[in-house]
């Protein structure tokens, strides 16, 4: 059993002696109480419920002083005992007096269980509280034993931890001996390690400072090859350009040349065609007096050329000449 059981059933014990013994006093006051009144004067019978009262009060300190002697494991002597009983053997007869002096052997009976109730179970409540208290000792005597061994336990560990501790420090320091003088090694090899480093970036940057230099030559050369052969192209086209326009224009100008030829043939056909039995049409008589007019052929033979009247060839003469006005005010 623990300690929490322990307590859990001294409660109970308090909680189950008190209800007794408020059972115990109120059925005493109530059987009590006509007992007295019928043997006490009228004037003074309002102090019948005293005595119950008084007995009973008795009753309580008996139970509470008792719990407690017993929980602190001390005994009160004879004279508490002579009063548990005494108090006692007052509640019953009080309880079962009434009954025996009316020879009622049943109400003597009946009224005799709460006062008897009342005794047994103070005494019986001061054993358990005896057995517990006992019991309570004997756990705390068990506590402390287990704690006298728990803090041995612990001094010994407490001891075995500082001699680890101290193992441990000592181990450490072993530890940061090395560590120190390995990162010293590691320290001097880094800085050869950079050393280098730099030493291969130097050269690096050098030699991509050289391609770089190189290429920017390589660039410039093929910038001027290319700019030359851009030039040479342009050179090329320019002079295709220009033959191209100078063929162009001899073409134009044997086509005007033939044009030119062929227009003088035709002219020349038309004069030489001599005036027309008949009036010629007016398409073909308009073709006639623009050829008269570029001939410089008066006016008049035109008109004898086409068949046509000398007004309607002098009204087309008229139309030729503002035509040639006009072209070169147009240019």
């Amino acid at each position: 059993m623990n300690r929490v059981q322990i307590r859990s059933s001294e409660r109970a014990l308090s909680v189950g002696t008190w209800l007794i013994v408020g059972g115990a006093m109120l059925y005493s006051v109530l059987t009590v109480t006509p007992l007295m009144a019928a043997h006490t004067p009228a004037a003074w019978r309002w102090t019948a419920p005293i005595l119950p009262l008084v007995v009973d009060a008795a009753v309580v300190i008996v139970v509470r002083l008792d719990s407690v002697l017993a929980r602190l494991g001390g005994h009160g002597g004879a004279w508490p005992v002579a009063l548990r009983w005494m108090t006692g053997t007052m509640t019953l007869a009080l309880n079962v007096g009434v009954s025996a002096l009316a020879g009622d052997l049943v109400g003597v009976a009946v009224h005799s269980v709460a006062p008897l109730l009342l005794i047994v179970t103070a005494e019986a409540g001061l054993a358990y509280r005896r057995a517990l208290t006992a019991a309570v000792l004997a756990v705390e005597t068990r506590k402390r034993a287990e704690q006298d061994a728990q803090e041995e336990a612990a001094a010994e560990r407490e001891e075995n931890r500082l001699r680890a501790a101290r193992e441990q420090r000592e181990h450490e320091a072993a530890i940061a001996r090395e560590q120190r003088e390995h990162e010293a090694h590691l320290t001097r090899e880094e800085a050869a390690r950079q050393d280098r480093i730099r030493r291969e970036e130097a050269e690096r940057l050098e030699a991509a400072e050289r391609a770089e230099r190189e290429a920017a030559e390589r660039r410039e050369q093929i910038r001027e090859q290319q700019q030359a052969e851009r030039e040479r192209l342009e050179r090329q086209a320019l002079q295709q350009r220009e033959l191209e326009a100078r063929e162009r224009a001899e073409r134009e100008r044997r086509e005007q040349a033939r044009e030119q030829e062929r227009m003088e043939r035709e002219r020349a056909a038309l004069l030489a065609a001599g005036p027309p039995q008949v009036k010629l049409p007016e398409e073909q008589a308009r073709a006639t007096v623009a050829a008269a007019f570029a001939a410089g052929v008066p006016v008049r033979v035109a008109a004898e050329l086409s068949g046509w009247s000398v007004g309607w060839a002098s009204a087309r003469y008229q139309e030729h000449r503002d035509g040639n006005a006009a072209a070169p005010a147009l240019g």
